[in-house]
């Protein structure tokens, strides 16, 4: 597994029975650390449902200003700090919403133990790098400013040459391992240099996880050499026309076709209108998806957990009860 991602809320607009607003956690293989991407009111009730740690998380990514993306995060960030968290968060956000929660703290009282970080997505591509991992934000349309989030994460494994190892006569023990970490071993009065006995294996896994966006395509360069791509479908295309291009949402069918068309092998479709949540709405969205893509598709639910690896294959893991 390089990448775990647990979803806390489906709904577009307003929660259901069974879904709550849009909030994504992300895990890696590199450790703890974890990630947010958006915080939709309620977000922390779902993440008590699941094994997460509010001290753990890393960084808040919020695809934009609307409220089901963001009204959980002041509840959520308060709930951090009495849980005793001390150590820095990023927030990474457009700046109303970096506002909106500063004004909120002021008027609320809200003192917190810890230092959050405005990490602004106006002049930067790159929000967020460390070993290993790194996020990237591309810009979407909408009725306001929204993003997407690429999400890359690697690792490195360095493997011995055992076989040339064994035809120079090298027996197995400290001095392999010496060679594993980078030193250069002397035998048979000669050096064996680590470079020519070992390898590094890299392996990648990168998802890109869209707001809230009428026009997939814009994702195109952020999806090259993506495994998966996580994106709203808010309506069928039918509804869509129904509604008329002021919500500025997505239908499955063109999400479809562009997953299809830049060959993205996983897509997660999300962020469903309460008209589709039922069996027969979610059929329908099902059925759109897959009469133009051809690659894996999945409708997400609340706390479903999935599984992306190095090779690009997508899990369903199960579900959080």
């Amino acid at each position: 597994m390089m990448m775990k991602l647990t979803f806390l809320g489906t709904s577009s607009g307003t929660p259901t029975r069974h879904r709550n607003v849009s909030g994504l956690a992300v895990q890696t293989v590199l450790g703890a650390d974890w990630f947010l991407v958006d915080c939709g009111e309620g977000t922390q009730h779902r993440v008590l449902q699941t094994p997460l740690s509010l001290n753990d998380l890393a960084a808040v990514c919020i695809t934009h200003v609307h409220g089901d993306h963001c009204y959980g995060l002041p509840g959520l960030l308060a709930s951090a700090g009495m849980n005793k968290r001390t150590k820095p968060l990023r927030l990474i956000a457009p700046l109303p919403v970096w506002e909106w929660f500063e004004a909120t703290r002021h008027l609320t009282d809200l003192h917190l133990p810890y230092e959050v970080e405005h990490v602004d997505l106006e002049n930067q591509a790159l929000v967020y790098e460390a070993p290993g991992v790194r996020i990237e934000r591309h810009l979407l349309r909408h009725r306001v400013p929204s993003h997407a989030y690429r999400v890359q994460v690697e690792t490195r494994r360095v493997r011995l040459k055992a076989d040339a190892l064994r035809a120079v006569g090298l027996p197995s023990g400290p001095a392999w391992r010496a060679l594993q970490t980078g030193e250069d071993v002397p035998f048979n009065g000669d050096v064996l240099r680590s470079a020519d006995y070992t390898e590094t294996q890299v392996d990648t896994a990168a998802a890109v996880l869209g707001g809230d966006n009428a026009e997939p395509a814009l994702l195109r360069d952020a999806c090259q050499g993506a495994q998966l791509l996580v994106h709203e479908a808010t309506f069928t295309q039918d509804a869509l026309d129904k509604v008329g291009p002021g919500p500025m949402h997505s239908s499955a069918r063109m999400l479809a076709e562009f997953a299809q068309a830049v060959e993205v092998p996983n897509l997660v479709l999300t962020h469903f209108s309460a008209r589709h949540q039922n069996k027969e709405g979610l059929a329908a969205l099902m059925a759109e998806t897959q009469a133009q893509y051809r690659g894996h598709a999945f409708l997400a639910n609340d706390l479903d957990v999935y599984e992306l690896d190095s090779a690009g294959k997508l899990t369903v893991t199960g579900k959080i009860e």
